[in-house]
């Protein structure tokens, strides 16, 4: 991964028209794309998130090293500096990336009958970041 002097990863903010439909991307040193996070609204399908983490990847060989975490305090630290203070995301109820997102504090959202389909929420952005900072 390429490192700047500081010694964090080289993260690029990518925005659309909309600044609250943007993607931060991480690069390697050959400058290919090895991680990238896309925060997006959410369209108000479940009350109370107003941010959705939209798409996270972090390449297989590289998984555990941070990216996934610094990401995500990225897109919550972006959403946060727009005025929005939670977010969502929809996954697989079987992924496993499902530990992850418990670990960075995501709550389950079930369905009305009580069901896991994959989603997660954070309800407090700003507590999300604190938990995603270099430590």
């Amino acid at each position: 991964v390429f490192f700047h002097n500081d010694r964090k990863p080289h993260v690029t903010l990518l925005v659309r028209g909309d600044p609250h439909d943007f993607t931060f991307v991480v690069e390697d040193e050959t400058r290919a794309l090895v991680a990238f996070a896309r925060g997006t609204p959410h369209d108000g399908g479940v009350a109370g998130y107003a941010g959705e983490l939209n798409k996270i990847y972090v390449l297989r060989e590289l998984q555990g090293l941070g990216l996934g975490r610094l990401l995500v305090g990225t897109v919550a630290e972006r959403f946060l500096g727009l005025g929005v203070h939670s977010m969502l995301l929809f996954g697989d109820a079987r992924s496993r990336s499902n530990g992850f997102y418990e670990h960075l504090g995501a709550e389950r959202l079930q369905s009305p009958e009580g069901e896991f389909h994959g989603g997660y929420g954070w309800r407090d952005l700003a507590a999300l970041a604190a938990r995603c900072a270099p430590e």
